[in-house]
C-alpha cells in the first residue's frame, strides 16, 4: 500500500499553514537569528568563512588571537559584507582585543545556545521543561564523539550515569502515551578510545563494558536508549554490537532500546530487513529512528579519495526517495520495530502521516523527531496536529560544542536542504510538497581520464576481514635455493612478532655470485634496451593486475615477515601496484619522445636505457620501495639486479617470481639475497654498473654515492645514484590547530608501523598556548595504541622489524633519559619476549639542539618542543639538515601560508598525518640530507633511469625536401 498524492499535498498545505502561525516576530530574538542566516546564505563565502571562524573559536586562548582570526577569516569577502559590517571590520584593529573577544565569545555562546542545551544540570532541566510545557518530548544527546583517549571514553559514559537518575528526577511522565518519560541518545564510538571497525570482536568487548552500566542504569530510570549511527566505517560494528547487547539475558526482554537508520546509505535497506529478522528472533520489539544521515559530505570525500564505490546516495532527491521507501517498510512492521521518523522535510512528515492513515495505525504508534533549535514552527504545528515530537538536545560545553554546530549549520543549510529551501528561502508549498524524482543515471560512477589510485582494501567490511584472515592461515614457509654458491650458508627470516616461528630461509649469495650476476645482467643490456616499449610496459601492467588478483597473500607476508598491521600491510601492495600502472602510463608517455621538424630538418629527441641498475631496498617497505625502483628501472630499458634487506628475502624472493611470471626475462631481473657489506662491494664497484638505486640510511647512501663517483677502469660512464635516505620530521602545532585533529594526527603519524616510516614524526612542535593540553591528551592517546602480535586486526602498533636497529635505538633511549624528562613509555606484554619490540616512547621539553644533533633515530621515539610563536616553531623544523616530510596543524589561513612558504620540505602536510603518500597524488621524496633523485611516484621519475639522446636529419638534399616517414 502506498500513501495517496492528493493527501500528501493535503497535509503538507496544513502543516505549512499553521507554520505560518508560528512563525517568528521580528521583535523575538529567534527572527533575528533567522534574518542572520537568511543574508548569511545570500552570501555562500561570507557564510564559509564565518563558519570557519566559529569552528576555530574554542581552541583560541588569547584574545589577539581572537580578533586577529576573525580579520583573517572575514577580510578576504569584506567586499560582500553591508556597508556596516565593512566599517566595524576596518575599524576592529584599533579595539581594544580583550573587548572584541568578550563580544565574540558572548555572541557564539548565544548562537550556540540556540542549538544545543548546555551542560549544567539546572539549565538542562530548565530547557527541557519549557519543552514539556510545549507539548514535547525530548532525547539528550551529550556530545563528546572526539574520543582519543580512554579517560575520555570514561567521562562520556559517566556522564549518561549521571544525567539519567538526575533525568528521571525531574522528567514529568507523558500524559496518555505509553512511552517513558526520559530518552537518552549516544554515540557508540565514544565509549572507547579504539573503535576499530577491523576488530569487531576487541571493539565490542570494550564498548560493552561501558555500555552495560549506561543500559542497566536506563533500566532503574524507566529511561529509552537510542543508539545513534555514525560514519559508515561503523556502521556495521555499530549494528553488532547493539544486537548483540541487546540480546543478552538482562535485556533481551526489555523493550526501550532504538537504533537510527540513515537513508542515505545504500544498504539502509538491507538493514532494515536484518535487523527485522533479528528483532523477530528476539521476541522483544524495538525502537527505530529513521533519519536522512548527517555525514553526507564527508562519505562522498572518503569514497572518492579511496577509490571505494560511495556508501550514499549522489542525489539528495534519491535519499528523500529512499527515505519514504524506508518508511513504508517501518509503518507495515511497526509492531517490531516501532518507528521514529526524524525529517524536517515537510513532505516526508506529510507522506509519513498520510501512508500511517492509509495502513489504519493510530498516531501515538509513531513519533517525529526535530532538532532542538532548528525548525520550531514545524514543531509547533505537529503537536497541533496531535502528533507525538520529540525533540532531539544534544547537551554539553557551549563553546566546545561549536564543532557540533558547524555541522548541523552546513548540514541544514546546504544547497539541496529542505531547512534552507522551506524556512530560509522560502519556495512555493505546492515545490516543496512534490514526489522526489531521481535521474536514470543516479548511481553511475563517474568516469574520469586521470590515473586512479588502487582502492585499499575496507577492513570494516567483512568479506575483507574473511579474506585477510584466510591468507593467514594458508601461508606457509618458503625455501628458496639456488641463489648462492656456497651451500653451508643459509638466512633464516622469522616473524618479528615471534622468532619461534620461521617465515622461510634462503641461500645467501656471496661477493663472487654479486660478480656473477652483475656479469650476467651486463650481457642482457642491449638485449632488453632494444625490447619495444610496448612489450616492457605490457609486463608492467601484467606485475600491476597479477598483484591485484594475489594481494591478499602479499599482504599476509608482510604481516608475518615485517610485523605490518592489516591496514599498512594492504597499503604497502597498493602502493606496488600504483608503481606499475602508473610509472606504465609514464612510459607511454616516454616512449614517444619529442619531434621537431622544421623546413629541411627533422629532430628526435628520445630516452633509452642507462645500463645495469642495482637495487637496494630497506626492510620497512620491502615489497613497494624494492618494487617500485626496480619496475622503474624495468620499464625503461635496464636489466636490474635486485638486492632485498636481509630481514625481508621471502618477500623479495615471491616479487621475483611475479615478475618473471609477468615477462620478465630471467638474466633481466636477477635476486640476490645478501648482507649488504658482502655482496655491496660486488654491485656497487663492479664496471658494468650503471646506476644505483637505494633506499636507507644517511651513512650508507652517502657512502654509496661516494663509491659510485670514483673512476673505476673499465667503468664507462659516470654511475648515477637515486637515495632516498629519510628524515628527522617534524610536525608543527599552531595556537590555532584543532586539537583533536592534532593529537590523532600526530599519533598515526609518530607510532603507526611502530615509527619505522622515512616519513614518520619524531619531533612535534606546539605553541605554548596548547602545549600543556597537547601534551596531555597526547600521552593519554598513545597510552591506549593496542600493543601486540601484528596479525592481529585490532593491534595498532605491532615490532621493530630490525633487531640491530632495536638494540641500537634501545641504547639511545637510554641515552635520551638522562637528558630529557620521558613522559611516557609503553608496556610490553609476555608475548614481547619472543619477537624484536621497542615500546612507544615520548619525551617532554625537548632542546632541539639536543636531538641527537644531526643523527637519525628511527623507531617510536617521539620528542615534543614548545615554541613562543610560529616563527620560532619554523625555525626548529627546518633546523636540521634533513629535508624529507613535515606537517602542520592549523585553522589560520595566515599561518597555512607561511607554513607552505617557510617550512623546507620534500613533502608538506597541512591539517592531516605526514605518512601515507600516494603515488601521483602526492610524489615522494626530499632535498638536504634526506635525498638525491626526483620524487617516487612522480611524473619525472623515469627520466632518472634514462639516457635522453637527440638525432638530427637534414632532409633538405639536392634541392628537395624528403618528408618524414610516417611511424605507427
Amino acid at each position: 500500500m502506498e500513501a495517496n498524492e492528493s493527501r500528501i499535498h493535503e497535509l503538507g498545505n496544513e502543516l505549512f499553514r499553521s507554520m505560518r502561525r508560528w512563525a517568528p516576530e521580528p521583535w523575538q530574538k529567534m527572527w533575528w537569528h533567522d534574518w542572520g542566516m537568511a543574508l548569511s546564505l545570500r552570501r555562500p563565502r561570507v557564510q564559509r568563512q564565518l563558519f570557519r571562524f566559529i569552528d576555530t573559536l574554542p581552541g583560541l586562548r588569547r584574545p589577539e588571537a581572537i580578533r586577529d582570526h576573525l580579520l583573517e577569516y572575514m577580510r578576504p569577502v569584506a567586499g560582500e559584507l553591508p556597508e556596516a559590517a565593512r566599517l566595524l571590520l576596518n575599524v576592529l584593529p584599533k579595539l581594544p582585543a580583550s573587548w572584541i573577544a568578550a563580544l565574540i565569545r558572548r555572541g557564539a555562546r548565544e548562537l550556540a545556545g540556540r542549538f544545543l542545551l548546555g551542560a549544567d544540570g539546572e539549565t538542562i532541566n530548565q530547557h527541557l521543561g519549557a519543552l514539556q510545557q510545549q507539548g514535547l518530548v525530548y532525547t539528550i544527546d551529550w556530545l563528546g564523539e572526539a574520543v582519543l583517549t580512554e579517560a575520555e571514553a570514561d567521562a562520556y559514559q559517566n556522564e549518561y550515569l549521571r544525567l539519567l537518575p538526575t533525568l528521571a528526577r525531574s522528567s514529568r511522565a507523558v500524559s496518555g502515551r505509553d512511552v517513558p518519560a526520559v530518552n537518552v541518545s549516544l554515540k557508540l564510538s565514544a565509549l572507547t578510545s579504539r573503535f576499530e571497525p577491523a576488530d569487531v570482536p576487541g571493539t565490542m568487548e570494550r564498548v560493552c563494558r561501558r555500555l552495560r552500566p549506561i543500559l542497566r542504569a536506563a533500566q532503574d530510570a524507566g529511561a529509552f536508549v537510542n543508539v545513534d549511527m555514525e560514519h559508515a566505517a561503523y556502521r556495521d560494528v555499530t549494528l553488532r554490537i547493539f544486537m548483540a547487547v541487546a540480546d543478552e539475558a538482562e535485556f533481551r526482554d526489555w523493550p526501550n532500546i532504538g537504533i537510527a537508520i540513515q537513508a542515505y546509505l545504500i544498504e539502509s535497506e538491507a538493514e532494515l530487513s536484518a535487523l527485522l529478522a533479528w528483532v523477530e528472533r528476539r521476541g522483544t520489539s524495538i525502537g527505530v529512528r529513521l533519519v536522512k544521515g548527517a555525514y553526507w559530505d564527508y562519505e562522498q570525500a572518503v569514497a572518492a579519495g579511496k577509490g571505494w564505490p560511495s556508501p550514499v546516495f549522489s542525489e539528495k532527491a534519491a535519499t528523500d526517495r529512499n527515505f519514504e521507501r524506508l518508511t513504508r517498510f517501518l509503518l507495515m512492521n511497526w509492531r517490531m520495530l516501532r518507528p521514529a521518523i526524524a525529517s524536517h522535510n515537510v513532505r516526508s512528515i506529510a507522506h509519513t502521516i498520510a501512508l500511517r492513515e492509509a495502513l489504519g495505525i493510530e498516531s501515538h504508534e509513531v513519533e517525529f523527531q526535530l532538532l532542538y533549535g532548528m525548525a520550531d514552527p514545524l514543531k509547533h504545528a505537529l503537536v497541533a496536529m496531535g502528533e507525538r515530537v520529540r525533540v532531539y538536545c544534544p547537551v554539553g560545553e557551549l563553546l566546545p560544542g561549536i564543532a557540533y554546530l558547524v555541522r548541523r549549520l552546513l548540514e541544514n543549510t546546504s544547497n539541496q536542504g529542505f531547512v534552507r529551501a522551506g524556512y530560509l528561502e522560502h519556495r512555493a508549498p505546492e515545490e516543496l510538497l512534490k514526489a522526489p524524482m531521481v535521474k536514470e543515471n543516479e548511481q553511475k560512477p563517474v568516469q574520469s581520464c586521470e590515473f586512479l589510485n588502487d582502492a585499499p582494501a575496507d577492513f570494516s567490511r567483512e568479506e575483507n576481514r574473511q579474506r585477510m584472515e584466510a591468507a593467514l592461515i594458508r601461508l606457509q614457509p618458503v625455501v628458496v635455493d639456488g641463489c648462492g654458491s656456497d651451500p653451508s650458508r643459509w638466512l633464516v627470516s622469522t616473524d618479528p612478532c615471534d622468532f619461534s616461528r620461521e617465515v622461510g630461509r634462503v641461500r645467501l649469495a656471496t661477493l663472487e655470485d654479486a660478480r656473477d650476476a652483475m656479469s650476467r645482467s651486463e650481457s642482457m643490456v642491449r638485449i632488453w634496451r632494444e625490447t619495444t616499449w610496448k612489450e616492457r610496459i605490457l609486463c608492467l601492467r601484467r606485475l600491476g593486475a597479477d598483484l591485484d588478483v594475489r594481494r591478499w597473500d602479499f599482504a599476509a607476508r608482510l604481516v608475518r615477515e615485517v610485523g605490518k598491521t592489516w591496514r599498512e600491510a594492504d597499503a604497502e601492495v597498493g602502493e606496488l601496484i600504483d608503481f606499475c600502472r602508473y610509472y606504465a602510463d609514464r612510459a607511454e608517455v616516454l616512449s614517444r619522445g619529442v619531434a621537431v621538424d622544421k623546413p629541411g630538418e627533422v629532430n628526435d629527441t628520445f630516452y633509452e636505457a642507462r645500463g645495469v641498475t642495482v637495487v637496494i631496498a630497506p626492510w620497512n617497505f620491502p615489497l613497494a620501495i624494492l618494487g617500485g625502483m626496480t619496475v622503474a628501472a624495468l620499464v625503461t630499458g635496464n636489466p636490474v639486479v635486485m638486492k632485498p634487506a636481509e630481514q625481508a628475502p621471502i618477500i623479495g624472493w615471491e616479487l621475483y617470481q611475479a615478475l618473471l611470471a609477468a615477462g620478465i626475462p630471467a638474466g633481466v631481473i636477477q635476486y640476490l639475497p645478501g648482507y649488504g657489506e658482502e655482496v655491496g662491494p660486488g654491485l656497487v664497484n663492479h664496471p658494468a654498473t650503471a646506476m644505483i638505486a637505494f633506499t636507507g640510511s644517511k651513512e650508507v647512501g652517502l657512502g654509496l654515492n661516494r663509491q659510485a663517483a670514483m673512476a673505476l677502469e673499465g667503468r664507462r660512464q659516470v654511475v648515477r645514484v637515486i637515495a632516498e635516505m629519510g628524515g628527522k620530521n617534524a610536525i608543527i602545532v599552531d595556537a590555532s590547530a584543532d586539537l583533536d585533529a592534532s593529537v590523532s594526527g600526530v599519533v598515526a603519524s609518530a607510532f603507526g608501523y611502530q615509527g619505522q616510516k622515512c616519513s614518520a614524526c619524531s619531533r612535534v612542535i606546539v605553541h605554548r598556548d596548547l602545549y600543556d593540553e597537547f601534551r596531555d591528551r597526547l600521552v593519554a592517546a598513545v597510552a591506549a595504541l593496542e600493543l601486540g602480535p601484528a596479525e592481529h586486526p585490532g593491534h595498532l602498533f605491532g615490532p621493530v622489524i630490525d633487531v640491530e636497529a632495536r638494540d641500537r635505538l634501545l641504547r639511545q633511549i637510554a641515552e635520551l633519559r638522562k637528558q630529557h624528562r620521558c613522559l611516557y613509555e609503553g608496556q610490553l606484554g609476555e608475548w614481547a619476549t619472543r619477537g624484536s619490540w621497542v615500546p612507544p616512547v615520548v619525551f617532554d621539553e625537548v632542546d632541539p639542539s639536543s636531538w641527537f644533533g644531526q643523527e637519525e633515530l628511527f623507531g617510536p621515539v617521539l620528542a615534543l618542543m614548545r615554541a613562543e610563536d610560529l616563527s620560532e616553531a619554523l625555525n626548529i623544523a627546518n633546523g636540521t639538515n634533513y629535508c624529507l616530510t613535515g606537517g602542520c596543524y592549523a585553522r589560520s589561513p595566515e599561518a597555512l601560508a607561511r607554513v607552505r612558504r617557510e617550512f623546507r620540505v620534500g613533502n608538506l602536510y597541512l591539517n592531516r598525518g605526514i605518512t601515507g603518500a600516494l603515488v601521483y597524488r602526492q610524489p615522494f621524496g626530499g632535498f638536504g640530507l634526506s635525498g638525491i633523485g626526483s620524487k617516487a611516484g612522480g611524473p619525472d621519475y623515469l627520466l632518472q633511469f634514462c639516457v635522453p639522446r637527440t638525432v638530427t636529419e637534414n632532409t633538405l638534399i639536392h634541392g628537395m625536401v624528403i618528408e618524414r616517414e610516417s611511424q605507427s
